[in-house]
């Protein structure tokens, strides 16, 4: 436990670390504050965001396509990973349409989603659940196929049914990687989500950026990739947290 506190004093005090020698240079003079905003200029920025009630409205918007997206896309990518790592014929089937659409730019297809789902937030929930839907496939195919084949020999030679095999070894065999392909998904579905929101939206982190450089306010821009920033690295420990608690052999 001692070291596991020593662990997340040091994630939070990294981030600390960075930003004070931040804004040393820029007080210093060594950071051209027109371009690179202190973060003391960035915080009152964003304070002034935040009292408006701007801030919460782009981090809502923002936060229910990524959270509606992720899902959309993992839950599938889930299951049809663990059947394509179960199954060499349906990964026969499925493997080369993966290999296939998987390397296609997803954000690239927006153009077509918008006209198939509308300007909305549909297009971009969509978008999200697409670039995690790939990602989940594989890194869930390959954790199902990297199980030692010993497990199902010796599960089956005593006899244990379908269900109790998932449950006791498919399951926990390949829960690491899935919880590891997961937070890669999280990560790739924010870039894509703030991509996605450059592009004909009237909310969201990404539409604060982009209208930001338009009008040459910088420091509300630098205050839309600092947002982004904790998000991800918010949602980086929450999985890190689940993935301690759900894999405790894993533990260092």
């Amino acid at each position: 436990m001692k070291r596991v506190n020593q662990e997340r004093a040091l994630t939070i005090l990294s981030p600390v670390a960075a930003l004070i020698v931040w804004q040393l240079a820029s007080n210093a003079g060594l950071v051209n504050q027109r371009y690179v905003p202190s973060p003391l200029s960035i915080a009152v920025a964003g304070w002034d965001l935040a009292l408006s009630g701007e801030l919460a409205q782009h981090i809502g918007a923002s936060l229910r396509r990524l959270v509606v997206g992720f899902v959309l896309g993992a839950v599938p990518g889930v299951f049809i990973g663990m059947v394509m790592g179960l199954n060499r014929w349906v990964r026969a089937a499925l493997d080369p349409l993966v290999a296939a659409l998987y390397p296609i730019p997803k954000i690239a297809l927006l153009p077509l989603l918008m006209l198939v789902f509308g300007l909305g937030d549909g297009s971009k929930v969509v978008v999200v659940a697409m670039s995690v839907l790939f990602l989940t496939i594989i890194n869930i195919t390959v954790g199902v196929l990297q199980l030692d084949k010993i497990y199902f020999d010796v599960a089956r030679n005593y006899g244990t049914p379908w269900p109790k095999l998932f449950r006791r070894v498919i399951l926990p065999g390949a829960l690491p990687t899935i919880l590891a392909g997961l937070r890669i998904s999280l990560g790739v579905s924010l870039v894509v989500l703030v991509g996605a929101e450059f592009v004909a939206s009237q909310s969201g982190i990404g539409y604060l950026i982009w209208s930001s450089w338009q009008t040459l306010m910088v420091e509300q821009m630098f205050v839309g990739i600092i947002v982004i920033t904790i998000l991800g690295v918010l949602s980086t420990l929450f999985l890190h947290e689940c993935e301690r608690l759900l894999v405790p052999w894993r533990r260092d």
